[in-house]
């Protein structure tokens, strides 16, 4: 139990650095951190593998990349959902 609610706080934590990278809020505050940060290590693990300093299963860096990447690719997404709007 508690090694998941550390890599959820990790997962926060790797949503919130992609984040400000990117320059934008993810939507949804802290669960929305969260997603960003467990999806974004998902697609920085099939990207650019396992490789630099590890925290309760997650490969740092590739994780912080695909966050960043994650929350670029959902920005675009809500901004075009806007204008159409």
């Amino acid at each position: 139990m508690l090694s998941f609610l550390v890599s959820l706080v990790v997962a926060i934590v790797i949503g919130l650095i992609g984040s400000a990278i990117v320059g934008n809020r993810m939507p949804g505050g802290m669960i929305g951190s969260m997603i960003a940060g467990l999806i974004g290590a998902w697609i920085g693990h099939g990207l650019f593998g396992t490789w630099g300093p590890s925290l309760a299963e997650f490969a740092i860096i590739p994780a912080i990349i695909g966050a960043a990447i994650f929350v670029l690719i959902l920005s675009f997404i809500f901004r075009g959902l806007h204008k159409e709007a």
